[in-house]
């Protein structure tokens, strides 16, 4: 099964753009994440409906940030990103009338739930100025662009 990237990309993203002088064109924001233009832009959408980015036409164009880092979670970019499930995991899904199914899936309803509360509550708490502070602590220089 693949795994859903989206979030990882967009942060990823989101920081490059916040040390890159100007806008950044899907081009090369393609270029950096080894995808299509077109993903890019399909992704990118959410985060300008969103209100973190804009996008601005014509020569010397792209996408540039419309808000303080500070003012973005991690969960916010989850949910802009269309919020992809959190776990691949899950129940046999219908009806079942074998007790020792209904109680498997009971219990693993009960963890699951418990651990994506968790979760949520992190990506809740962490803002993306404080990855790019993180960032900047571990790595004192000029930001690298991605191959």
């Amino acid at each position: 099964m693949r795994r859903d990237s989206r979030l990882s990309r967009m942060l990823h993203v989101l920081l490059h753009m916040a040390r890159h002088d100007g806008p950044m064109t899907s081009d090369a924001i393609a270029t950096m994440l080894r995808t299509n233009p077109v993903v890019v832009r399909r992704t990118m959408a959410g985060l300008r409906e969103a209100g973190y980015v804009r996008s601005e036409k014509g020569h010397g164009g792209g996408w540039v940030l419309a808000c303080d880092l500070d003012a973005i979670s991690l969960l916010d970019v989850h949910r802009a990103v269309g919020g992809p499930q959190i776990f691949a995991i899950g129940n046999e899904a219908g009806p079942t009338h074998c007790l020792v199914e209904k109680l498997v899936n009971e219990s693993l309803a009960d963890a699951l739930s418990e651990a994506e509360k968790l979760l949520i509550a992190r990506f809740g708490s962490v803002s993306l100025g404080q990855l790019a502070r993180d960032f900047d602590a571990r790595y004192a220089g000029p930001l690298p662009s991605s191959p």
